[in-house]
């Protein structure tokens, strides 16, 4: 079974850490319908599931220490939303997949294997299974805590041309 309401929840994180990363350490004020696309409201005013559930999304994200913000605008924004230090180490810091080989540069390592840069790829490839797969990592360094910030990367050496890493 397919769960899109998953599916559209790791998205919507995807898409609210990205926005948040883009202006940090600015706060913003985060409007769901620039994450979840378009709502229009029923006749009595209320939003849809859709809507709802990437408020959702951003009021979870603030529950689990990802962000911060002051206040609900009317169920269409949260306002002065920031990035949590946690949250920026985590999406800053690299991810680098067992199966490939060192990069021979830093920048390298910087552009292409920071969370915040795979979680920026996998959005743009518009492949849902890698968004999840990108998300599920993020957020499982969450909960080990175990992100190597960049600027710890002191004691990297590009490998030998021809040299993998194990």
């Amino acid at each position: 079974m397919n769960d899109i309401h998953i599916e559209d929840f790791y998205r919507d994180a995807a898409l609210i850490l990205i926005a948040l990363y883009k202006h940090f350490p600015r706060k913003q004020l985060l409007f769901v319908e620039d994450i979840s696309g378009p709502d229009t409201p029923d006749e009595f005013g209320l939003h849809t599931p859709r809507h709802l559930s990437c408020l959702q999304t951003m009021i979870w994200l603030g529950d689990e220490g990802f962000l911060r913000y002051e206040d609900i605008v009317r169920q269409e924004a949260i306002e002065q939303t920031v990035l949590t230090q946690r949250a920026f180490l985590l999406l800053s810091s690299v991810e680098l997949p067992a199966s490939e080989a060192m990069p021979s540069s830093r920048s390298l390592l910087i552009s292409q294997y920071t969370h915040v840069q795979r979680l920026q790829n996998a959005v743009k490839s518009q492949d849902s299974l890698q968004v999840r797969e990108e998300m599920r990592k993020l957020l499982v360094d969450a909960c080990n805590q175990t992100p190597i910030p960049v600027n710890d990367l002191s004691d990297f050496t590009p490998p030998l041309e021809g040299e993998c890493s194990s």
